[in-house]
């Protein structure tokens, strides 16, 4: 074999780690009797291999999990006109924060002072009556007492009495209710937050079918919404039996919020509420977590990511992403042994945590790993230990 082609070869073998170690035993042996063939070929460079290491030590990790949600407002009202009528006036800018309170829309007055004036009048004149029944009441029991009177002329003034004063708390109630419906061509929003734009227009005649005016969104607190899978759920029970998974006390976690471009919003929260019922066309639960938001960074609807705080898997064992290869007989990472020399070893991993893996089988504390370096290695290649990565 010529010096070209094991030349290639090398290359090749050094380019990639998706080979078990047994076949690199062999394939190595065969670089070097095909070597043997031609005396212009050139071998791999005889001093040790620099490379980067790091050192396993098994530690309390904290865990967070992260979940897709969205905000919700945590009060949103409807604003709708309470009477039938003509809108007179929109007295708020659409889209801006409004107080408790603040008033929205005016609708036409006219007619509802009208009704307001006329329940007056009539209550006026029920009290007029009703005072002229209790005078005669008040003449008749004098002279029914002194047999000047029937019985039954003193059950008609009491009568006469009883029913006037019915119809003065009867004036009364539709004068309340006259006021009422005054008062509610005020149209005013009951809590604070954000206004939505308004559905009408001005002069148009509000019934039935246009109530409904606009909408206020509360900001503060907000709302996050997110679901968490069974499966997810059943594992993370299951690690907890088995010790691999610490789980907060009395389940409080704290709940982060990462906005679309990746930042983190500054508030923290806490889970308020799990919905009771599993829902089985998406195999979810559904949680909600409710966060501070006085500054109305958060509008409702927004996608955002939901960082679940407060699980810590205990003697975790983390290496570097980069540092774990793929072989055909799975997950491998390289090792320095005590000689210096270069050692593969298998490894089970379990889920990412930020840039690196959680080890579940394989390595132990005081392994010292390979992170940087790894192309140029072979099993028991000599190397040297320039950078120790943090």
């Amino acid at each position: 074999m010529g010096a070209p082609q094991l030349k290639r070869r090398r290359q090749a073998l050094r380019a990639t780690w998706a080979v078990p170690a047994s076949l690199w035993l062999l394939l190595s042996g065969l670089g070097a009797v095909s070597g043997g063939c031609s005396k212009g070929a050139t071998g791999p460079a005889a001093g040790p291999q620099e490379v980067s290491v790091v050192t396993i030590a098994a530690r309390d990790t904290p865990f967070p999990y992260e979940f897709a949600g969205q905000t919700q407002s945590s009060r949103q009202v409807d604003i709708v006109a309470r009477v039938d009528g003509f809108l007179e006036r929109k007295v708020y800018t659409e889209g801006s924060m409004v107080k408790a309170g603040q008033t929205m829309f005016l609708q036409d007055q006219k007619p509802f002072q009208a009704q307001v004036d006329a329940a007056k009048a009539s209550l006026a004149a029920q009290q007029a009556r009703w005072q002229v029944a209790r005078d005669n009441l008040a003449r008749v029991k004098p002279l029914a007492a002194l047999n000047a009177l029937s019985q039954k002329d003193l059950d008609d003034a009491v009568g006469q009495e009883q029913a006037a004063s019915a119809a003065v708390d009867a004036a009364k109630a539709n004068l309340t209710q006259a006021q009422l419906n005054l008062g509610y061509t005020v149209i005013t929003t009951p809590v604070a937050g954000a206004s939505s734009f308004s559905r009408v227009q001005e002069g148009q005649y509000l019934d039935a079918s246009n109530r409904q005016l606009t909408y206020v969104s509360q900001l503060d607190p907000m709302w996050v919404n997110f679901s968490v899978s069974e499966n997810d759920m059943l594992a993370m029970r299951t690690e907890a039996k088995e010790g691999k998974l610490r789980l907060p006390a009395k389940d409080d976690y704290e709940v982060q919020v990462i906005l679309s471009d990746g930042s983190l919003y500054p508030s923290k929260g806490h889970i308020t509420f799990a919905n009771a019922d599993f829902n089985p066309t998406t195999g979810t639960f559904l949680l909600r977590a409710t966060l501070e938001n006085a500054e109305g960074a958060l509008r409702p609807g927004q996608f955002v990511r939901v960082r679940i705080n407060g699980a810590v898997r205990p003697n975790a064992i983390l290496v570097p992403q980069k540092a774990v290869l793929e072989g055909a007989q799975g997950k491998f990472v390289v090792l320095v042994d005590k000689e210096q020399k270069a050692l593969i070893r298998p490894v089970k991993v379990g889920p990412w945590l930020g840039d690196n893996w959680i080890i579940t089988d394989g390595l132990a504390a005081g392994d010292v790993v390979v992170v940087d370096g790894v192309a140029r290695l072979g099993p028991g290649t000599p190397v040297k230990i320039v950078d120790k990565p943090s």
